[in-house]
């Protein structure tokens, strides 16, 4: 007995039960991607080996807070414990709990729900009598006058089965059916089917195969067979359950973006009617939850005729159970950060006295050249044969830059509903066509009013950016050419040269396209983008009046749709307004063309007041278009990177030097660069109206920033992690300027607009900046290990290198801890449900195990050295870049940013994980390093 608690209570066990339950989740998440959420719950999330794993896990946990005595230390205490009590909640609501759908019609009143989980019910009819049993959870209630028994049986949603060896019998009139599991059929590719579970049933000896379909949300297909004298009735899918109380739909209210289709927000006024005949009214909308006893209604969707609402319900027992586990985990991570008997505690003094100044950035070399981020390209004007274009240009780039000034001062709206200067507009068409934020010593503003002025000029000047090679010759070009103008993808007689490459590169799938059909497609949408400019027709600047009314929808348009959709004079003013400003324009009157830029604004203030934004906002925004912060700031980062690397080769290899001075310079230099940062994060955040993490490029502006947070604020003395943190920086900044990822300021949809998102979000991707911070460490770690053979000052920079991973580890840990059950807070208060094992919660669950694995490595003896540490810190930042970027492009889910198949790896994808784990091997024939980490007493938990 004694060998059993020690094996079970023994950190090793606790090592591979976190393993089991990582990877467990992890290959769900490809089984949901494949085969739909129901078979991955079936298989993984709901079935008994993993909640055995799971209670094995707090198992283990409360035999190693009791073998350890963990009272005594109560941080340590508290967010050990707060493990068990959120694991006692989730039991709650996974066994008492239940979730569905109710839709209700307006001025309908309902009492009726779907259930998303599956039943099988069974009704068995013979003669007068009707029997029924169902296999999901008890079930009492009356049909045709018979009073049916109370039958518990936990079916797991169909596979289960497979481990549970379904096979029962059910009793009626004295006689028995049998009813066996026989098979299961996944549906793939179908989030909303529960696949097909296929069963015998057996009366009277006579035995029947059944095929039962079922489908999620929806009642499953009835299925009836003919025994005789005994007639049964099986169905597998969704139940209607009825609820304790109804709710009467008073109005639904959908609201969109002004010009837009998108919603800005939607909103049930419903009455809730008890049994008692007492009632009240309730506003239910995205963020706002109906509370009614242990029933929680959320704001889910709505019928595609925008006459009725669709609310998700979830009735949750283990809820406030769940929530106290939240708060005293919280408690405990941030108290264990201020404890001074904690780990965290032991490593930052044993970093703080030591004299890390010497140590720099060694080895840092294969992601410094990764990020060879090049200047942008001035490109000078390509002579066009006729002196007229020569002198229209010249002439053009000198006096129209007043006039472009104004003009970008103009509101558009995009097609996403939101309002914003032409400035920001004028911007991103020149980067889309040129990937370039000046050409020809012109800025974007006078660049597009050129070409919306003079197209027949513009459509021959070389702006348009190629790359591929097979390219450049299929359209006839030099291969040193970088760019062609519009009118070189089409012949003397207009016809398109591209348009059979076109067609088979968009039907090539995403993963099998090479860089000559990216480049094709690319190019494609550059010319659509150049057409529409050339026409106006991404300019929608008129507000519209009909009938001596605004729009209904505040929908704004651009000049031809204003010419032909607009009546009486508001057509007229329009017409006279863009004639004239384009005619000044053409005749070079610039200052006639400034008064009809006067009288657009005018007009767009007076139609368009209820929502123009203010002149502060504009203003404010086209500063922050001007100022281009975090683009300077990614040159910045790089070249310190590139600095820090010099001063790496130096320091390392000559431990003599002692520079002091050059780390307080590089920390007055980075203080600096986190300063402008922090302002460029606030100053999106004033111009976007929403807190700067809510897309992709904003949340690696974020990462960055969290990054250089780490290095200035918590390692300020060590110029190794200051060189560190700004190489994650500049990594992370490089990858959000890609071309591939929009930059575009855009609107909320409407579950985003939640303070929730700002607490959650914030909190969980800082981590991402520690954890990268952690990998680099590790990256460099090894690097030392190759180099330490005949070099022992190198075995001192490693001990420190490992203290100050394992400090960004914690931080790491704990702030993606937090800020992930923070997030099942946000999900609980706005649709009803804080967990469900979608693939980015799934993921941020599996880095959480990971790491915990990390930082619980050194109690299994083997593994307590700096060698396995920095490898695995490093091979850890896996599960990160699989949270944020393999979940968004390439996995299904509600946090997905992946549309259609998913997008290709790219080449740099291989060759870094080569790197990364021929690093690994050439360090180990050098891991014998005897020490433990740092030095640091172990302390048990």
């Amino acid at each position: 007995m004694k060998k059993v608690i020690d094996v079970l209570f023994s950190f090793k066990t606790t090592l591979v039960l976190l393993a089991i339950l990582a990877i467990g989740a992890g290959i769900a998440t490809f089984i949901e991607n494949d085969y739909g959420t129901s078979t991955a719950r079936v298989l993984i999330y709901n079935n008994l080996w993993y909640e055995a794993i799971l209670v094995l896990t707090t198992i283990n946990l409360g035999g190693i807070i009791y073998k350890y005595k963990m009272w005594k230390h109560p941080a340590r205490f508290i967010f050990h414990s707060s493990f068990v009590v959120i694991l006692i909640g989730a039991a709650m609501t996974r066994y008492i709990g239940y979730e569905g759908i109710i839709q209700i019609p307006e001025g309908q009143t309902e009492n009726r729900m779907i259930s998303l989980e599956p039943y099988l019910q069974v009704k068995i009819q013979q003669q007068d009598a009707t029997y029924y049993k169902e296999f999901q959870k008890e079930f009492a209630n009356t049909i045709y006058g018979q009073e049916i028994e109370h039958f518990s049986e936990k079916f797991f949603a169909g596979l289960v089965t497979l481990v549970n060896n379904f096979d029962h019998n059910i009793k009626y009139n004295n006689k028995v059916l049998n009813i066996k599991y026989n098979d299961y059929k996944y549906v793939k590719k179908d989030s909303s089917s529960m696949g097909i579970l296929i069963v015998d049933v057996t009366v009277n000896g006579e035995t029947k195969t059944i095929k039962l379909p079922g489908k999620r949300g929806q009642q499953g297909v009835v299925k009836v067979e003919d025994f005789g004298d005994t007639i049964v009735t099986l169905e597998y899918g969704s139940k209607i359950l009825e609820l304790p109380f109804s709710i009467k739909l008073r109005d639904f209210q959908l609201e969109r973006y002004p010009g837009s289709m998108a919603p800005s927000s939607y909103a049930s006024e419903v009455t809730i009617i008890k049994k008692d005949g007492k009632s009240y009214d309730y506003r239910i909308f995205m963020n706002r939850t109906l509370f009614e006893g242990n029933f929680l209604f959320f704001q889910s969707s709505y019928f595609p005729d925008e006459k009725g609402t669709i609310l998700s319900v979830n009735n949750d027992p283990g809820k406030w159970p769940t929530y106290l586990g939240y708060f005293l985990l919280t408690l405990g991570l941030i108290w264990n950060l201020f404890d001074k008997k904690s780990r965290f505690w032991k490593l930052s003094k044993f970093v703080s006295n030591k004299s890390i100044a010497s140590f720099a950035v060694a080895c840092f070399m294969a992601f410094a050249t990764t990020t060879d981020l090049k200047a942008q390209e001035q490109v000078n004007v390509v002579k066009n044969p006729t002196d007229m274009v020569l002198n229209y240009m010249n002439a053009f780039k000198e006096d129209s830059k007043l006039t472009a000034q104004k003009f970008s001062h103009l509101i558009t709206q995009s097609n996403g509903g939101r309002m914003k200067p032409i400035d920001t507009l004028n911007r991103e068409i020149l980067h889309k066509l040129s990937s370039a934020n000046s050409m020809f010593g012109m800025q974007p503003n006078q660049i597009i009013l050129g070409m919306l002025t003079r197209p027949e000029i513009w459509r021959h000047v070389k702006m348009i950016k190629i790359k591929t090679p097979k390219l450049k010759k299929l359209l006839g070009v030099e291969e040193s050419r970088k760019y062609i103008s519009f009118t070189e993808v089409f012949t003397k007689e207009g016809k398109y040269i591209l348009q059979e490459e076109a067609q088979k590169a968009s039907l090539t799938k995403p993963t099998e396209r090479g860089t000559f059909e990216k480049d094709i497609l690319s190019l494609d949408e550059k010319l659509n983008v150049a057409y529409m400019v050339f026409n106006a027709d991404l300019f929608r600047i008129f507000p519209r009046v009909h009938d001596g009314r605004i729009d209904d929808n505040n929908t704004w348009y651009n000049p031809l749709d204003a010419f032909q959709f607009f009546m009486g004079k508001n057509k007229e003013a329009v017409e006279t307004m863009t004639r004239g400003f384009v005619n000044s324009v053409i005749e070079e009157k610039y200052e006639e063309a400034n008064k009809f830029i006067d009288m657009i604004q005018i007009y767009q203030e007076k139609v368009g007041s209820n929502i123009i934004p203010s002149k502060s906002q504009i203003n404010n925004e086209i500063t922050f278009n001007k100022l281009d912060i975090f683009f300077k700031l990614t040159l910045a980062y790089v070249l310190v990177g590139f600095i820090m690397l010099i001063v790496a080769f130096i320091v390392v290899f000559n431990p003599k030097i002692k520079p002091e001075k050059t780390t307080k310079l590089f920390f007055a230099i980075l203080a600096l660069l986190f300063a402008v940062h922090t302002f460029g994060m606030g100053f999106r955040w004033v111009v976007s109206g929403h807190a700067p993490w809510s897309n992709t490029y904003e949340s690696l502006l974020y990462i960055s920033w969290s990054a250089v947070f780490a290095g200035v604020i918590f390692f300020r003395k060590s110029l190794l992690a200051l060189s560190a943190s700004v190489i994650v920086a500049g990594i992370f900044m490089f990858t959000a300027h890609l071309t591939n990822i929009d930059p575009q300021i855009t609107n909320l949809v409407p579950v985003l607009k939640s303070y929730w998102l700002t607490i959650h979000v914030s909190v969980l991707t800082a981590s991402y900046g520690f954890f990268g911070l952690s990998a680099i460490l590790g990256f460099m770690a090894l690097i030392m290990f190759i180099f330490r053979k005949n070099r022992p000052h190198l075995d001192e920079i490693i001990r420190h290198i490992t203290a100050i991973n394992e400090i960004s580890l914690i931080i790491g840990l704990a702030a993606i801890t937090i800020g992930n059950f923070l997030g099942g807070v946000w999900a609980n208060e706005s649709w009803g449900r804080y967990w469900g094992w979608d693939p980015k919660e799934t993921w941020s669950y599996v880095s959480i195990v990971v790491y915990t694995f990390i930082i619980h490595m050194r109690f299994v003896k083997k593994l307590n050295t700096p060698y396995a540490f920095a490898t695995a810190s490093l091979v850890g930042f896996s599960s990160i870049l699989m949270t944020y970027l393999g979940v968004n492009f390439y996995l299904s889910g509600m946090h997905s940013y992946a549309t259609g198949d998913p997008v290709p790896i790219p080449m740099w994808a291989y060759v870094t994980t080569a790197l990364v784990f021929v690093t690994i091997a050439l360090a180990y024939k050098n891991r014998d390093l005897k020490d433990t980490v740092c030095h640091v007493e172990n302390q048990k938990g």
